[in-house]
């Protein structure tokens, strides 16, 4: 009897486990080589899009309730460290699992193709609104750059992105789908940046 107990708790052990590890779902190595290819062009971008600004350049508003591309920049920055460590690491790692099926490649597309989308209007939380916390524009810059890097060592270091799902902008995502929302919400603001310079009363110098 003993045996058989210990037989039934073994093989109820191996269902369990056995249908955990088919829920758990690591990344491929194509989609991580995709979330940093959209990290690094993402971070490219941006760079070159505030690139030898002068002061007046850095600070030029199209309007008193526009933001300068200064203050874009600060906020790129900002929010970075914010998404990668409050939401991603701090809520979305210790969330509840997705729903088994969940169809993570229309998840994954959806947050490439809505969130850089500037057609739809977002407001930045309190804690985002830029502030000058970094002093300049280069500071904003260089922590960017810095904030970067952690989050593309955060990608390359870090397991079970996919095992966890919270309520973000396209409905539950995980955590892989957090990174990309890092790129396309810098791709987004960068296109903010591009349309800050566009103005007809951008500074010429």
């Amino acid at each position: 009897m003993r045996n058989k107990c210990l037989t039934g708790a073994l093989v109820a052990l191996f269902l369990i486990t056995g249908a955990a590890g088919t829920t758990a779902q690591e990344l491929t190595p194509a989609e991580k080589e995709r979330a940093l290819q959209y990290l690094e062009s993402t971070k490219k971008n941006v760079l070159e899009a505030t690139k030898g600004l002068s002061e007046a350049q850095w600070n030029f508003k199209s309007a008193p309730d526009r933001w300068s591309v200064a203050q874009v920049m600060e906020h790129i920055a900002a929010s970075e460290d914010f998404i990668r460590d409050n939401l991603i690491k701090e809520k979305v790692m210790v969330s509840p699992a997705g729903q088994p099926g969940r169809d993570v490649k229309q998840i994954d597309e959806a947050v490439v193709v809505m969130v850089p989308d500037r057609t739809r209007k977002a407001q930045a939380p309190e804690p985002l609104v830029p502030s000058n916390r970094f002093g300049s524009p280069d500071g904003s810059v260089r922590h960017f750059v810095e904030s970067r890097a952690a989050t593309e060592q955060f990608l390359k270091t870090t397991s079970g992105l996919r095992d966890h799902v919270m309520d973000g902008p396209v409905g539950k995502m995980d955590g892989y789908e957090f990174v990309l929302f890092i790129a396309a919400h810098c791709e987004r603001h960068t296109k903010q940046i591009n349309e800050v310079k566009a103005d007809p009363n951008f500074p010429k110098n």
